[in-house]
């Protein structure tokens, strides 16, 4: 019913600059909270941003200042800035929300299906 594309992944030495893109299509009558989450291998998948509706954002410790999760509603779009990257932050990342879907606007869990995010050292 959703398909959730990401991109913007990739190569970057520590220091830069990433911005990750995640597309929703399909029959849905909006987004109500979006998330990034990320997993390195054999680790779990931890939060890194989330964003409601109204506004709020929260962030994991480990990337406040440095992250920004924004979203424009009218693209359906889900975007995550990541500046001053370090090689901790190595990781797939994974895009999440949660779409209004049929008559009765019943909220649905979606996952994008990862971009391997990879900064050097």
């Amino acid at each position: 019913q959703v398909q959730l594309v990401e991109s913007g992944g990739g190569l970057v030495q520590a220091g830069g600059s990433l911005r990750l893109s995640c597309a929703a299509s399909g029959s849905f009558f909006g987004i109500t909270s979006a998330a990034w989450y990320r997993q390195t291998p054999g680790g779990q998948r931890e939060l890194v941003a989330n964003s409601s509706r109204s506004g709020m954002r929260n962030y994991a410790d480990s990337v406040k200042g440095r992250f920004t999760i924004t979203r424009d509603n009218a693209k359906k779009t889900v975007y995550l800035q990541m500046n001053s990257l370090k090689p901790e932050d190595t990781a797939v990342y994974y895009c999440n929300v949660v779409a209004l879907i049929g008559s009765t606007w019943l909220p649905v869990d979606f996952w994008g299906q990862g971009t391997q995010v990879t900064v050097a050292s």
